[in-house]
């Protein structure tokens, strides 16, 4: 930030602390040149960059989100490993959001900060926060991401891709060819690799995925709810649903319940996530785990290494878990518009990659 300034390291950190010695012209033009770049100055910088810290700031999307909070408890095991304390923000999705918050753990004196949730598939809502995190970078502090595509830093990516393959090769392999899709915001790149690992399925066993109705919501029970409502209204012809979360199948499930039809005889259902209640619900839910905890430790072992010229990257393993949602298409349905050629899409119950 100093260089950009073109003013020394002693100058810059007078001007932001306020301190005497520097003109306020000067003084005026490092604090835009780190509000450009997001910095925030850290008073532990000197502690960082000797390696040790005490705190761990970690940014989520939904708190709430069991997703999420199994993430988080990874962060916190390896946390307590170590005696480090964790800083948990939830941005709502808000990228805007998201900044601030990052400004503000900098602020607090974190040296670790973990970024979890997907990105967004156009780079330049997450802009200033890749700024931020580079300053912070740079003044010795260490990031790691979750689910991030243009965020400079280590990052833990899970197999989203290959989790949307296999949930539709799973169903394909069942007979369903009336598959209708619950998904997320556009904007996230969560939603499009998931719906591209779908698409792929499904235009390889022989449908056109633009007769594939796709109903976009958020990654909650209640928008899965809704979601479902739409599709039994507009395409009763369904016979299996794909929902991108766990939370939003747990909603499909509700509204396949309140209108009295049977999971899985009359309609199958199929989550992403496998989070721990899945197992629990009636019927329990066939879904696609990913390592959520294991996720949160890996980001955090990933940071606490010395860091690399460049960052590295950990893909996730997943695996198809099939339980009680999901089953053959109904007798005496009508299969759909084309046939699958099943060789094309053997191994559907296959896990990792």
């Amino acid at each position: 930030m100093a260089e950009l300034a073109g003013v020394s390291l002693a100058t810059a950190s007078r001007a932001l602390a306020g301190r005497d010695g520097v003109s306020d012209k000067v003084a005026e033009h490092v604090r835009q040149v780190a509000n450009q770049l997001g910095y925030v100055a850290n008073m532990h910088a000197r502690t960082l960059a000797g390696g040790s810290t005490s705190t761990v700031g970690l940014i989520v999307h939904e708190i709430g989100d069991p997703y999420f909070s199994e993430i988080a408890s990874g962060v916190i095991r390896v946390a307590g490993e170590r005696d480090l304390m964790v800083q948990i923000c939830h941005s709502g999705r808000d990228p805007e959001k998201e900044f601030r918050q990052i400004q503000t753990i900098i602020a607090h004196r974190a040296g670790i900060i973990i970024v979890a949730g997907s990105g967004y598939c156009d780079p330049r809502l997450q802009a200033r926060s890749k700024a931020a995190l580079s300053a912070f970078q740079a003044s010795g502090g260490r990031v790691s991401v979750i689910g991030r595509h243009h965020l400079t830093a280590d990052a833990v990516l899970p197999d989203n891709e290959a989790a949307g393959r296999s949930a539709a090769e799973h169903l394909l392999s069942l007979g369903h060819r009336r598959i209708a899709v619950v998904s997320g915001p556009d904007s996230l790149t969560t939603v499009e690799d998931r719906l591209a690992g779908i698409a792929g399925a499904i235009q390889r066993g022989g449908l056109t995925w633009s007769d594939i109705p796709v109903i976009p919501t958020h990654f909650t029970r209640d928008s899965g709810l809704l979601a479902t409502e739409q599709i039994l209204r507009d395409h009763p012809e369904t016979t299996a649903i794909i929902a991108l979360t766990d939370a939003m199948a747990i909603g499909v499930l509700s509204a396949l319940r309140a209108h009295g039809i049977a999971v899985p005889d009359q309609i199958s259902v199929v989550g992403l996530d496998d989070v721990s209640v899945a197992a629990d619900l009636a019927p329990s839910l066939t879904t696609v785990r990913l390592p959520m905890a294991a996720m949160g430790e890996l980001a955090l072992a990933m940071a606490l290494k010395p860091p690399s010229q460049r960052p590295r990257r950990k893909s996730t393993g997943h695996q198809l878990v099939v339980r009680d949602s999901t089953g053959p298409v109904p007798a005496g349905l009508s299969p759909g518009p084309a046939p699958v050629d099943r060789a094309r899409v053997s191994g559907a119950s296959a896990g990792g990659r």
